[in-house]
């Protein structure tokens, strides 16, 4: 009687799961699974920052027309940057003095978003600045003009300028 050579075919699979696992004949196996939630939540944003540090209007004989009361004086050296999350959103600026004895103005020149609003005069109630920045980041030059009358005389105005993200 003549032998027949046997033929053993071994498969081995190793699986990865909590330590290493060998096993002859072992198929796709599942050890186990696990799930959990990630929620990522996005608050509302609403920052502003203005740029070019202070300003300072100096009415002096250099911006001066003989025979004219007005006087002016004109700087353009800030800037304002925003963003915010939210739609239908506008800036709006405001001034810490309450009763200022010279005249400030502000325009918002070039604005990257939105639209800018008439110039205006800067009063402690704040007034719209820029108007449909809805959901954008932007940045825009603050023109200010200080305005004084010879009949005024002299002194200083110090203002705070506030600015501040709103509601439409």
């Amino acid at each position: 009687m003549a032998h027949q050579p046997i033929i053993v075919t071994a498969v081995v699979t190793c699986v990865l799961a909590s330590a290493m696992v060998c096993s002859p004949g072992a198929r796709a196996q599942v050890f186990g699974t696990a799930t959990h939630t990630v929620t990522v939540q996005v608050s509302v944003i609403t920052a502003v920052q203005v740029t070019g540090g202070s300003v300072n209007l100096n009415i002096s004989n250099a911006n001066v027309v003989a025979g004219q009361d007005q006087m002016t004086a004109v700087d353009q050296s800030t800037g304002l940057l925003w963003g915010t999350n939210s739609s239908a959103r506008k800036i709006t600026a405001g001034t810490s003095l309450v009763a200022p004895k010279f005249t400030l103005k502000l325009l918002a020149l070039n604005p990257t978003q939105g639209t800018a609003a008439p110039e205006v005069t800067l009063a402690a109630a704040a007034k719209d600045l820029l108007l449909n920045i809805g959901r954008s980041s932007g940045s825009c030059t603050l023109r200010y003009t200080g305005i004084a009358l010879a009949s005024q005389g002299t002194g200083n105005d110090t203002h705070v300028i506030t600015f501040t993200v709103a509601a439409q």
